[in-house]
């Protein structure tokens, strides 16, 4: 099976098909990581701008990277930007004001506590830069060397963020308790 650089090669050698190769691969990912920072609606609409812009710039795409998982983030991530700079304050929200319904791993819910506005509390909390580089890790199941190449900063700097970012949630009032089974805040090693 040939690796996502050999079918960008494929294609800007003029393979029409091998790019779509590409968005197969991807789709369901870059898809599920725009619908939990803007919305179904918006995310099925923004889904065709990212292909669209990943298949006009594929010949900056660094192509020692067999992978363009991260890339593609990377570039649906500038269109969240647009997006977010695009709508007015008054109608803008945070990427983790609204968790998904559905996502409530915790046994604790039963006890009565209101774990999404407690997670939601926290993660807010939290700077951007390490929010992000939490949720591409964690969210997106992308390594912290590969965050790094999403976010465009050192991997250096990727690991710090990451490490502040535990630190912080461990800290936050509650979430210990709440996340004590997670991989969410636990380091690697």
């Amino acid at each position: 099976m040939a690796s996502d650089a050999e079918l960008i090669g494929c294609s800007l050698a003029g393979d029409r098909e091998a790019f779509v190769g590409v968005i197969v691969r991807h789709e369901a990912a870059i898809g599920a990581y725009l619908v939990r920072r803007v919305g179904r609606e918006a995310a099925e609409d923004m889904l065709s701008e990212v292909w669209l812009a990943a298949f006009t710039s594929r010949n900056s795409y660094d192509r020692s990277f067999p992978d363009a998982r991260p890339w593609l983030f990377g570039v649906a991530r500038n269109m969240l930007r647009r997006h977010w700079r695009s709508v007015p304050p008054e109608d803008s929200r945070s990427d983790v004001a609204e968790l998904g319904a559905a996502w409530d791993p915790w046994t604790v819910v039963e006890n009565g506590l209101d774990t999404h506005a407690m997670l939601r509390s926290a993660l807010m909390r939290l700077r951007p830069s390490e929010r992000e580089v939490l949720f591409l890790v964690a969210w997106e199941d992308l390594s912290v060397v590969d965050a790094a190449r999403v976010l465009g900063i050192p991997s250096g700097s990727a690991y710090r963020h990451l490490h502040q970012a535990r630190l912080e949630l461990r800290s936050s009032p509650g979430m210990e308790e709440l996340m004590s089974g997670l991989d969410l805040i636990k380091e690697s090693k």
